[in-house]
């Protein structure tokens, strides 16, 4: 189904400066043509840190680690070949039911992180590809380096990037916007007439969103509750990676970082509702992974902070500006329902209970009618 350049894997999936190194190595093509030319069957794809692979035929069976790979794939048209993921209640397919003709049942889906991630399990599987940065599996997972390359030589290759966040010091090669890595994706599985349509109507989505903004925009504390009531948190910068993209289509200014504090990601313990007071952000945006109904929110969440003898004192509590901070992985369709619920909570004047963006266009687009 694929093959991929021994060169490239070798260079590649070493940590630190030998990977910054053979991610550099990794991006020249080795042959075949390229993901636009045509001609045969195959084709290329070319994507940091693994370089190039390159196909024999479209892939048709898959899996990502992370729900954003997932979510960019049924995008794509590609649910039927999706085969695991990495932790089942941190991917947002319940999204789905709100998209007529799409849908994903993630009970039926393998869990690949069972106390841990065993390689056996991708030879379990034996999938065409795995939309997984290698070193995802090696520097959060614990493989080595031999596990992957077994792995590529026995089943399927890795394409991917780790995009949600910008903090790991082991990501020391090229970056990836949602949307560019959405278009390698679409590369894979030879879908980029869909790509092309998901982005335009991204972009026309996000263009409106975008010039109904306020001028007077928040400050925002991102965190994750270490308990639910909450009592401690982790905190969340928003950065660059694809996790605080809703946040920063929106506008808003980051309150934990003007303090200076450690995002969780990079190291960063806990805070507490004093160390908020310390900060006093206008909002507090609290991330949760699964299905999270306004109700289940209030309950366990917005109502437990006002009623605290401590977080009743902040100002984001005092003007009612408790809001669902969504989901970690967003591809392209989870992606436009945060920013849309996060619209309606950051600014409630403007977008309150309006839908801004069309449930029926998604769901054309994802089952090929563009």
């Amino acid at each position: 189904m694929a093959r991929e350049s021994t060169t490239t894997r070798r260079a590649i999936l070493g940590t630190g400066a030998a990977l910054a190194a053979g991610a550099t190595a990794g991006c020249t093509t080795y042959g075949g043509p390229s993901a636009d030319d045509g001609g045969d069957d195959s084709y290329s794809v070319t994507m940091e840190p693994v370089g190039t692979v390159e196909f024999d035929a479209v892939p048709e069976t898959w899996f990502p680690y992370t729900g954003d790979y997932a979510d960019m794939g049924v995008a794509l048209g590609q649910a039927d070949g999706l085969a695991a993921i990495g932790v089942a209640a941190r991917y947002g397919a319940h999204l789905y039911d709100e998209l007529p003709g799409v849908g994903v049942d993630t009970s039926a889906l393998t869990e690949l992180y069972q106390d841990g991630t065993d390689p056996e399990i991708f030879h379990e599987l034996g999938a065409d590809v795995h939309l997984i940065d290698p070193n995802f599996m090696q520097n959060r997972l614990q493989w080595d380096r031999s596990d992957v390359e077994e792995v590529e030589n026995t089943t399927g290759p890795f394409v991917g990037n780790t995009i949600f966040s910008r903090v790991y010091d082991w990501h020391d090669y090229a970056d990836y916007s949602l949307y560019e890595a959405f278009e390698k994706v679409a590369q894979v599985f030879q879908e980029q007439a869909r790509y092309e349509a998901f982005k335009a109507y991204h972009d026309e989505v996000i263009g409106d969103v975008r010039s109904r903004l306020p001028e007077d925009r928040p400050d925002v504390a991102v965190l994750y509750p270490a308990e639910v009531p909450p009592e401690s948190f982790y905190p969340y910068l928003i950065g660059d990676g694809t996790q605080s993209k809703h946040w920063n289509d929106l506008g808003v200014g980051d309150a934990l970082a003007a303090h200076d504090v450690t995002d969780a990601q990079a190291g960063g313990g806990t805070i507490d509702y004093e160390t908020l007071l310390e900060v006093d952000p206008d909002v507090l945006a609290v991330r949760l992974q699964g299905e999270i109904t306004p109700e289940y929110f209030e309950e366990n969440v917005a109502a437990p902070i006002r009623d605290h003898d401590v977080a009743s004192e902040l100002r984001a509590v005092r003007n009612d500006r408790i809001v669902y901070g969504g989901l970690t992985y967003q591809g392209p369709i989870i992606n436009l329902f945060q920013t849309e619920r996060a619209a309606q909570g950051l600014y409630p004047d403007e977008f309150g209970g309006e839908r801004l963006f069309d449930r029926e266009r998604v769901a054309e687009i994802v089952n090929g009618n563009l």
